[in-house]
């Protein structure tokens, strides 16, 4: 316990989710936790009462990721609170289905500017104080559709394959200077996500794991405390898969 003790983080998305139960288990090592969401606070409730039941303090901060002004007001709140956020999560991110040929621009806009738009704006609000202070972690939430491709997700698997290429950039930039960049790729997870994906989708995805069922939040945010915390101090630009098989590198 207490890998990151006295941390401040910021995880996006966190309302609901893989984001939910990273911010969780961040706060259970210690962190207190800045929640951005686009839903209403009410809807964080029971994430934010997580948070504070380990003693630590948590901030909701109502935040578009696509919208630049949103995201800058989101980072200067969380620097007026708590003086520097030392961690960053961009889980925030959407999924829709359509097959290229029929697929609206606008859902190829919306999908692409929240999950790899989102996570640039978000990055490039709060990587300085980290910079300054020659210390910080990134963690980007990809997919291993980011991998692998899928079909009628087109637009999705293509702005996650953007937040890997981005992570591997980013951490060129930035590992001497001391923030470490990382991605977790994780394969379908039992989340409100997945649940909103066609019967006919979730049916033919399971059948393809070698592991022959879904994976729950608690497998995946072990892999966000490794990387937040001192034990993935030798991890730089890498893409972790909890996939169940999915992709197998």
């Amino acid at each position: 316990m207490n890998k990151l003790d006295a941390r401040v983080a910021v995880v996006t998305g966190a309302a609901s989710g893989i984001g939910a139960g990273i911010a969780t288990a961040f706060s259970r090592e210690g962190a207190d936790i800045v929640v951005a969401d686009l839903a209403p606070e009410a809807d964080a409730a029971e994430v934010l009462a997580g948070i504070r039941d380990t003693g630590r303090q948590a901030l909701y901060v109502r935040t578009d990721v696509s919208d630049e002004a949103s995201v800058r007001a989101m980072a200067d709140q969380a620097l007026a609170t708590f003086g520097r956020v030392d961690i960053l999560v961009n889980n925030a991110g959407i999924f829709t289905e359509s097959l290229l040929a029929d697929m609206p621009v606008a859902d190829w806009d919306r999908v692409v500017n929240t999950n790899l738009r989102g996570t640039f704006l978000c990055t490039r609000a709060l990587i300085g104080q980290m910079l300054e202070r020659g210390d910080g972690r990134i963690i980007n939430i990809a997919s291993q559709l980011g991998q692998i491709g899928g079909g009628a997700v087109a637009h999705y698997s293509a702005s996650k394959a953007g937040v890997i290429g981005l992570t591997k950039a980013l951490a060129r930039e930035v590992s001497r200077r001391g923030v470490l960049v990382n991605a977790i790729a994780p394969g379908p997870i039992q989340t409100p996500l997945l649940d909103s994906e066609t019967e006919q989708w979730r049916s033919a995805k399971l059948a393809e794991l070698p592991i022959g069922r879904f994976g729950t939040v608690d497998e995946v945010t072990p892999t966000a405390v490794l990387l937040a915390s001192a034990d993935g101090s030798y991890y730089v630009g890498q893409t972790l898969g909890p996939n169940g098989g999915d992709v197998m590198l």
